[in-house]
């Protein structure tokens, strides 16, 4: 197994991850982005509320293009799964079935996944969704249902109600679970439970969902609905490097994605919060501005200068041979792209290394 030595390793490629890494690279740290692939975000048939990016962007599309982007600037990108992870004093291990890599700092943008409930269903993005946020805009004056019986199930049944009139709760012959004071909230809102359970779908020519026949006989048409049974966090790797887990089973992080554990950050959909693609880029960019400005090299604090003196020339740039290269040669430097650089960057070393 090989074994590589990076400033930063970002385990995650989605939006949180990409993004992150996307800074750390920028700002001139060497970056590994680990991704096993898939994920909420490629799982999108079309892309919504995200500024600049037009509705008809596959999740797929959006990732593909954020990864190129990433490895443009000079972060390499593994297709891999990480299984372990361990380390301590700001010098961090993870462990795949290919390599194992060294990090200085390390950003878990691991996600969730959500809780399906049992077929018979309409295809995910065709009537079945799982973003209220993201997606009740489609359904604005159309038949929609919710799926579930806790109390999450019900409150949404009762948010859909600013978008359409026609809002049925569907708990599929399972008793509710919620509490009274939502039930008492629920009589006084014009949203019809059904209890029985569905026994057939009928999607129209395009794929999307027509209606659900019930095992009463009865047929209700819908156009799309959002199923509420929970979501699974992964937090694997967070719990065994001891972050602390919230009750709610995300990771407790501060405003920057700092875990309880030194040098480990958590961003986007495994971290308390919304759950969209814009929240999770924030934090992703937040991050990657925080990990930047406690690993760069300059400027040398007092105490450093008493201890190592001033700052020689063949000490700067703080950049690593590598990325220097790359970052001259990208179409976005000042100076525009170079074949060649011609350059003797004075280090190999990684950005702000002893």
């Amino acid at each position: 197994m090989s074994e590589t030595e990076y400033d930063v390793a970002v385990v995650g490629g989605g939006p949180a991850g990409l993004t992150a890494a996307l800074y750390t690279t920028r700002l001139g740290l060497d970056t590994a982005l680990v991704d096993r692939g898939g994920g909420r975000a490629a799982m999108m048939r079309d892309t919504h509320n995200v500024i600049g990016v037009t509705e008809e962007t596959s999740g797929v599309e959006f990732l593909e293009t954020a990864k190129k982007q990433v490895e443009s600037y000079g972060a390499d990108v593994h297709r891999e799964f990480v299984s372990a992870v361990r380390g301590e004093a700001g010098r961090f291990r993870l462990e795949t079935d290919a390599a194992t890599y060294g990090a200085r700092r390390v950003v878990l943008a691991t996600g969730f996944a959500d809780e399906d409930p049992e077929p018979p269903l309409p295809p995910t993005g065709r009537g079945l969704h799982y973003c209220l946020h993201c997606d009740a805009y489609m359904f604005v004056d159309e038949p929609v249902f919710v799926m579930g019986t806790g109390d999450s199930a019900a409150y949404v049944a009762m948010i859909m109600l600013n978008f359409t009139d026609d809002v049925d709760l569907l708990t599929r012959g399972d008793d509710p679970a919620w509490s009274e004071d939502t039930a008492a909230m629920l009589d006084a809102h014009p949203v019809d439970v059904v209890h029985e359970d569905i026994e057939g779908v009928t999607r129209d020519d395009d794929g999307w969902l027509e209606s659900f026949t019930f095992t009463d006989g009865t047929v209700r048409e819908y156009r799309g609905g959002f199923p509420m049974y929970g979501s699974d966090y992964h937090t694997d790797l967070h719990e065994q490097l001891g972050c602390e887990i919230t009750d709610d089973g995300t990771v407790a992080v501060d405003d920057h994605g700092r875990t309880s554990v030194d040098g480990v950050y958590a961003v986007g959909d495994v971290t308390p919060g919304h759950n969209q693609i814009p929240v999770a880029m924030g934090q992703g960019a937040k991050a990657g501005i925080d990990i930047h400005m406690d690993l760069r090299a300059f400027p040398r604090s007092l105490d450093a200068l008493d201890e190592r003196g001033p700052v020689e020339d063949g000490e700067v740039p703080a950049v690593s041979r590598e990325l220097l290269a790359t970052a001259v040669a990208h179409n976005g430097h000042a100076a525009g792209p170079r074949t060649d650089t011609g350059t003797d960057t004075g280090t190999d070393t990684a950005a702000g290394d002893d």
